[in-house]
């Protein structure tokens, strides 16, 4: 059975020698999570979530981010899992067309805190989480995400497998856990094709589901282990090409690590905006360009981008950062596109709607032949005064082969926490996800509503 074979890796990452790349691209997989998260659980859901669960509030061992306050591990895993997926700044593995931070990392931070683990293997269960999620998820993929959002679906496995290692079970139990993860998956792209704030709860869900089944599996309970590849099981019924072959036909050897292959977002919008927003920000600065001198904007991609991306009006923050039209005119007028691009006062810029108005999307077909595996857009803009400029995006900034150094993934991390716990407490949290390999005990990695404060690292 697969569950088997996942399950078993899974349990000798426990021990068995990491490249430091491996482990390092952890910690970046962890930096990254808290940048999304901090701001992310200011906000709804997360913030109504709080509302909704007031009564587990300081009532457990796990730790809410950004408030401190300590929960259930499920109630935790559910609140940040659905915080870090609020403000489109988490991570993404592309071939997966999946976000498996949002959800392996919340379910991993509440079941490290119960049972203080070590850093070290908090990051070994984070890298089993993603390295299971990922494989699952490029199995099922392209016709999973037809209908399902691979975050809630896939990424309940990852969560499952990760807190199933961090818990110490064996392999069998391991096993039924992910077992069970396959028969609670769940999360349908209707829920972000209009104003909704069902799409961050599909990661919530899925990190508070994986922990839950873990606890469950320690327990004995039991799940039906060909649940993947079963005629009635989730590749079966939640795919038309299901490939479970390739999924782990090079597992055992270990000769790549898919968390050292992820995307750190350098905007706060759909993945699938990037491309084009990188190629506007590339032609702004080489051209000088501006509302005042662009005529047409012409963006060629594949048509998942379009399909989800392509609202041409959008009301509201969240319908913003799905409109291709509304992000591409933000990168024209600023440069970038962050948190405050969102903003009521940019969301009513007349500036911002005329931009729009001059954007023209198109299928581009070799582009969309690449679809998922490459993510590019072909940028043509002309102006007032006749020239035209044309601009190829073959990846996105932040995807493996374009990649946020340390130094612009520190940048991120700070631009997104300071705003919320302050430069001290932001300094201190960063310092230590750095060395979280040498830290003795998760649960003394610490937030509060005054900042963040942790144990001295060891070892």
């Amino acid at each position: 059975m697969l569950v088997d074979k996942f399950a078993e890796y899974a349990v000798a990452t426990r021990t068995v020698a990491l490249p430091a790349e491996v482990m390092h691209a952890a910690k970046r997989c962890v930096i990254d999570w808290f940048a999304a998260t901090i701001p992310g659980g200011m906000l709804p859901p997360a913030s109504l979530l709080v509302a909704a669960l007031g009564e587990d509030i300081d009532r457990g061992a796990a730790m809410l981010v950004p408030s401190g306050h300590r929960v259930s591990a499920r109630t935790a895993a559910l609140i940040n899992g659905s915080a870090a997926h609020t403000v489109e700044f988490d991570d993404i593995f592309r071939d997966a067309i999946y976000h498996p931070g949002a959800s392996v990392i919340a379910a991993a931070l509440v079941a490290a805190q119960s049972r203080h683990v070590s850093g070290d293997q908090f990051l070994r269960g984070i890298i089993a989480g993603y390295e299971i999620s990922t494989r699952i998820g490029v199995a099922v993929t392209p016709t999973h995400y037809e209908y399902w959002h691979t975050t809630g679906t896939v990424g309940t496995f990852g969560a499952a497998m990760a807190a199933a290692m961090i818990l110490g079970l064996d392999s069998a139990r391991a096993a039924h856990a992910l077992a069970n993860a396959g028969t609670m998956a769940a999360g349908l792209q209707q829920a972000f094709r209009s104003d909704a704030m069902s799409k961050p709860l599909h990661a919530g869900r899925a990190a508070e589901t994986g922990v839950l089944v873990a606890l469950a599996a320690e327990q004995g309970v039991t799940g039906a282990k060909d649940i993947l590849e079963g005629p009635r099981g989730f590749g079966a019924a939640m795919s038309k090409d299901a490939d479970w072959y390739g999924a782990f036909a090079d597992l055992s050897a270990r000769s790549r690590y898919n968390i050292t292959r992820m995307t750190q977002k350098n905007h706060g919008c759909c993945g699938h905006t990037f491309a084009a927003v990188d190629g506007v920000i590339a032609l702004r600065q080489q051209h000088k360009l501006s509302a005042a001198n662009v005529k047409r904007i012409t963006v060629g991609t594949y048509a998942k981008a379009l399909e989800i991306t392509g609202n041409l009006k959008p009301r509201t923050a969240f319908e913003a950062k799905f409109s291709l039209p509304y992000c591409a005119a933000v990168a024209l007028l600023t440069g970038q596109v962050r948190l405050d691009a969102f903003s009521p006062e940019r969301l009513t810029d007349p500036q911002v709607r005329q931009v729009m108005a001059s954007i023209e999307l198109q299928v581009d077909p070799e582009i969309n032949a690449t679809f998922p595996r490459q993510r590019a857009a072909m940028l043509e803009i002309e102006t007032t005064d006749g020239n035209t400029y044309r601009h190829h995006s073959p990846t996105r900034k932040g995807d493996p082969d374009n990649p946020l150094t340390d130094e612009e993934l520190t940048a991120k991390y700070q631009e997104l926490a300071v705003p919320v716990i302050g430069d001290t407490a932001a300094d201190q949290l960063l310092a230590t996800l750095w060395e979280l390999d040498k830290l003795d005990d998760i649960a003394a990695l610490r937030l509060t509503t005054a900042g963040a404060s942790t144990a001295e690292p060891s070892g």
